[in-house]
């Protein structure tokens, strides 16, 4: 589990949503877009979370998915969301190296115990409009106190407050990572603890939020500034309300670098967001691709 660890510390794990077209898993851009990421800086990717709508896709898609990515990535890490046992069987079987294990609010320290003993387990701190739960400090410290569990992703959203208090808690588990998933404020998650990025933001120009890791861990502040300004404007273009829409949206981003072809970029699941909506993207992209030079 440390050599897992230690694989992830400092990394970028962009959380990747599915290409769609008519309600269709649109297969040949899922193997394109794996392999167009596969060239990036990324210490691997998570599949079937939240930005993947992992609970919502069908047994069939949920394979071609892992299995785009396991292959497109052999030597770099595929974490799988899990939100039951069967998902957290099927995720060792297509051999993924770690869960990310979806909030759960009965009985979570026992869900957690299962869970990882399929497979390595992330705890997964997320806001609860986008279906979390806040566990109090008790859970979390038994929750971090499984040998089983690596570390905890956290999510707020948009609560800095939180994250601080979150950080200090993981602090007194020496041996857990703290992983952020805070897109709309990550250079100062970093700054207040987080040790690994697993976030939606990289899925569209990764490169950007992986440089971001790269100047905190190497203490080059000067591109560290000028980086977080970057990511925060990315993110205030790609993360904003409706919420639910940044699947979208970042599909969308996907697609404005040429890694996914236009039509297939339908999240399904996700609310309506009108043209204007993809402008901004598309010029949030441009000035992302600008930052990095």
């Amino acid at each position: 589990m440390s050599a897992l660890t230690e694989r992830l510390r400092g990394g970028l794990v962009p959380a990747v949503p599915v290409p769609f077209s008519g309600g269709a898993l649109q297969a040949a851009a899922q193997e394109a877009y794996a392999q167009r990421m596969a060239a990036e800086p990324i210490a691997g990717v998570a599949v079937w979370a939240h930005t993947g709508r992992g609970p919502h896709l069908a047994a069939e898609d949920r394979r071609t998915v892992i299995t785009a990515w396991r292959d497109a990535l052999p030597g770099k890490l595929v974490i799988a969301g899990a939100h039951d046992i069967t998902s957290a069987i099927e995720a060792r079987r297509r051999h993924a190296d770690a869960l990310l294990i979806h909030p759960q609010r009965t009985d979570p320290v026992a869900h957690h115990d299962r869970l990882s003993r399929e497979l390595p387990g992330i705890a997964f701190w997320l806001y609860q409009e986008a279906g979390g739960v806040a566990y109090d400090d008790d859970t979390l410290h038994r929750i971090l106190e499984l040998p089983t569990i690596i570390g905890i992703k956290v999510a707020t959203l948009d609560s800095v407050m939180t994250f601080q208090r979150l950080a200090g808690l993981v602090r007194q588990h020496a041996d857990k990572l703290l992983i952020t998933g805070e897109d709309r404020f990550l250079g100062y998650s970093l700054m207040a603890g987080g040790e690994a990025a697993l976030v939606g933001l990289g899925a569209a120009v990764p490169k950007l939020s992986a440089e971001l890791l790269h100047a905190h861990r190497t203490h080059d502040a000067a591109r560290f500034m000028e980086l977080s300004k970057a990511v925060d404007r990315f993110a205030e273009a790609t993360f904003c309300e409706p919420m639910p829409g940044y699947v979208q949206r970042m599909l969308w981003a996907a697609a404005a670098t040429g890694w996914l072809p236009a039509s297939a970029t339908e999240d399904p699941w996700g609310p309506p967001l009108d043209s204007a909506q993809r402008d901004v993207v598309d010029a949030a992209v441009r000035d992302a691709l600008d930052a990095l030079g």
